[in-house]
């Protein structure tokens, strides 16, 4: 028997064209926020995924390396976050596993990150982690994100990833907020 498998994440069709006109810079911890939360706007408005955008930057520059969108329901992968897919697709980017080899660099998220998000994290070699909304705005638009230890932050820190926390969480939180008014889909085993 011959197992032959494979997935792609194929990013929507408006994703590089907006990227491509961004024109703001990415200087401050806001302006990349705003990024990151306008990517997960134009995701719901474009009915392509759910409502969370993400970006990896080299932190000092804020030189733009990759972003992504939540793709779950789209490519039909649970793993397919805006987070899982900014890393991935920063590490393809750079050809190489470990995001932080040459230069400190930032995981911008327009929610703080889910279980599987957060486990991933450390692994990525980002040396900052930057979020809007939380986890209560996430659950209240009916999503489930799962279980992280009390200190997750605490954690995080520990192995030297610095974190920031409710940036432009009103902005982020307000697009969770539409998703769900709009019944968007929310999708987690509990939901089927």
């Amino acid at each position: 028997m011959s197992l032959q498998y494979s997935c792609e994440l194929a990013l929507p069709h408006w994703l590089e064209s907006f990227v491509d006109d961004w024109s703001d810079p990415l200087e401050t911890t806001e302006q990349r926020m705003f990024l990151a939360v306008s990517l997960s706007a134009e995701n719901v408005l474009q009915g392509t995924g759910g409502p969370f955008g993400a970006i990896v930057v080299e932190a000092e520059t804020g030189r733009l390396i990759s972003v992504g969108v939540n793709l779950v329901t789209t490519v039909e992968l649970s793993i397919a976050h805006a987070e899982m897919v900014a890393i991935s697709l920063a590490q393809s980017a750079i050809n190489n596993w470990n995001l932080g080899h040459k230069t400190d660099v930032q995981l911008v998220t327009s929610c703080e990150p889910c279980a599987m998000c957060f486990g991933a994290v450390p692994w990525s070699g980002v040396s900052s982690l930057v979020w809007g909304a939380n986890k209560e705005d996430a659950e209240a638009a009916g999503f489930d994100e799962g279980d992280k230890p009390v200190n997750w932050v605490h954690s995080l820190e520990n192995r030297g990833i610095r974190t920031h926390s409710d940036v432009l969480r009103e902005e982020a939180a307000a697009v969770l907020k539409k998703y769900a008014k709009k019944g968007g889909a929310v999708y987690h085993p509990g939901q089927l």
